[in-house]
């Protein structure tokens, strides 16, 4: 919480104010006894109306006084306190688009959607809680004390009685309190992991009929939740009205003896009152004391895990005097290059892998599922850093590259292609932001996407729905290497990125790439031999190695491994 209250800084007008205008407030609730009781003993007891309605009138002022105080706390506690929430919930999100993919596999998305947003708002209460209580319960119970005793210090031995018995509640109840509070977190990461992964995945659930086991799986999680939450309520209930126990047994006490005060003369009877109400503030200020302690535990348990993503130390960065300048060729160098994933067991994913790309060429990656050939293009942008060797591009490290600079060279299109809600040239537009129509229209018709894209009746304002729910596969596929395209990439890289698409789109679309990319170094990952037989060079993995690099032609001929991938596609009597 400590680390956290940084973010308060810009709001520190609002939060000194907040805890003064409480302070008002605070000082106006143990003055108004003071009035009533005038009222009680002097006024009423002696029939005297003008003077009970001259100190009712400033009676009345104080609370009005009182009134604008808390109002104006509230106003103020709720300004820093959204404010920090904001702050801290941008920092966090701008934290995670840092994330390599390394640090991103140490978080669950739903995990990361919770702390984004429950723990906040959980840390963000109790910012709000702290600048009211910070200031309230202290003031009440102290001020209270002082005239309480002011008023009957034998009477006010009664706390002798009562505020041991509630320090002990509350510590029993806050050993246990924050265990379980962590666990609540952590249950709601659960429900909201099955809940994200359904919503994902809904065609499949309904294709399959699986909405009943999905609806159970949902329930296991949510029963889950639900019972962590029954026993951190239970705590919570059991505390409320221990204290009020408590609380309403002192005031019994104080109309006890107090009364006794009364008949020896010793007190009046709206002392009396004026004592039961500085009691009863008193420990209702303890008790909201005890509640905020409670929050706390909760808001702790949330400050923890915003720390956890706040403090993980992002693992691919731009070095400090690394080169801005611009990728010029396209060359691309892997020298002797290996990786591990963090944390991972066994033979490394990738295993001295050398090679060489001239700018304007064309190399097609194949190999069984499994053997590195994901990895090893997501090294050429710095999603990984290689565990051992280096890459280069251009004659440079690209460790020792900007990482903007070395992205924006490199135009991606991954295996799912993902789309953003938005209109069609929105999502275009991640390419270049800056493109003209023309040069949108070149892109989309080399993709080969311009004509459907056209058929609709917005055409490129056409609204795409989250994650491109209204387009086949094979369109987004074709809108996913239109965005690339724009980006007029030194590197382009293509994962698998035709599946979707029909051989005679597939063929009209890599002889548009041809002509469009002859200066462009590029990198095609697919499963179909017949979309990467063209190429200028085929390298061939198997377990993180490579066992064979050249012309389909040569291949044919060397490697044995391409040539299982041949027949097993295109048959025995195509050899």
């Amino acid at each position: 919480m400590v680390k956290l209250s940084s973010y308060l800084r810009p709001y520190w007008k609002a939060a000194l104010a907040a805890p003064l205008f409480m302070l008002i407030e605070v000082m106006a609730d143990l003055i108004g006894p003071q009035f009533y009781a005038r009222i009680i003993d002097q006024g009423l007891s002696s029939g005297d109306m003008v003077y009970g309605i001259r100190v009712g009138v400033l009676w009345f002022a104080c609370i009005l006084v009182g009134v604008i105080g808390g109002i104006a706390c509230t106003y103020f506690s709720s300004m820093a306190s959204i404010g920090f929430g904001t702050d801290l919930r941008r920092d966090l999100f701008a934290k995670v688009q840092q994330f390599s993919f390394t640090n991103l596999n140490e978080f669950t998305t739903a995990s990361l959607i919770t702390r984004l947003t429950n723990d906040v708002t959980q840390v963000q209460h109790i910012v709000m809680m702290l600048l009211r209580q910070l200031v309230r319960s202290p003031l009440l119970s102290i001020g209270g004390l002082v005239m309480a005793i002011s008023l009957n210090a034998n009477l006010s031995l009664v706390l002798l009685f009562a505020l041991p018995l509630l320090l002990i509640v509350l510590m029993g109840i806050m050993s246990k309190a924050f265990p379980l509070f962590t666990k609540v977190q952590t249950r709601l990461d659960g429900v909201n992991g099955v809940m994200q992964e359904n919503l994902t995945g809904v065609r499949v659930i309904k294709a399959f009929v699986r909405a009943d086991y999905e609806i159970r799986k949902f329930a296991k999680a949510n029963d889950a939740l639900r019972d962590i939450g029954m026993k951190a309520g239970r705590l919570i209930g059991f505390m409320r009205p221990t204290m009020l126990i408590i609380m309403n047994g002192t005031v019994i006490a104080v109309l006890w003896f107090g009364g006794r005060y009364v008949n020896s003369g010793t007190m009046q009877v709206g002392q009396v009152m004026a004592f039961i109400t500085y009691i009863t503030q008193i420990l209702h200020a303890l008790m909201m004391v005890a509640m905020f302690l409670m929050n706390i535990s909760r808001a702790k348990a949330s400050a923890d895990r915003i720390k956890e993503v706040l403090n993980t130390e992002v693992d691919i960065e731009t070095k400090p005097g690394a080169s801005v300048e611009p990728v010029r060729e396209g060359r691309l160098t892997f020298e002797n290059v290996s990786f591990r994933y963090k944390g991972a067991g066994g033979p490394p994913v990738l295993k001295n892998i050398s090679f060489t790309v001239e700018p304007g060429e064309t190399i097609a990656i194949l190999g069984s599922t499994g053997v590195g050939k994901t990895t090893l293009v997501s090294l050429i942008p710095r999603f990984y850093d290689v565990t051992e060797g280096r890459i280069t591009l251009d004659g440079r490290d690209i460790r020792d590259m900007d990482l903007k600079e070395l992205r924006s060279s490199i135009g991606m299109v991954l295996q799912q292609s993902i789309l953003f809600t938005g209109t069609i040239r929105e999502n275009l537009a991640w390419g270049d932001p800056e493109a003209d129509d023309e040069e949108i229209i070149a892109a989309t018709t080399a993709a080969q996407a311009h004509q459907f894209i056209s058929s609709f009746p917005d055409g490129y304002d056409t609204m795409v729905g989250q994650r491109g729910v209204n387009l086949s596969g094979g369109q987004k596929q074709r809108l996913a290497i239109a965005r690339a395209l724009l980006r007029k990439p030194k590197v382009l890289i293509m994962d698998d990125s035709t599946s979707a698409i029909d051989l005679g789109t597939e063929a009209r679309l890599q002889a548009a790439l041809r002509k469009l990319m002859q200066e462009t170094t590029t990198f095609v990952i697919a499963q179909r031999i017949s979309s990467v037989m063209d190429a200028d060079r085929i390298i061939v993995l198997e377990d993180g190695q490579i066992v064979g690099m050249g012309k389909h032609a040569e291949l044919m001929e060397t490697c044995p491994v391409y040539q299982d991938i041949y027949r097993s596609q295109l048959g025995k009597e195509a050899v």
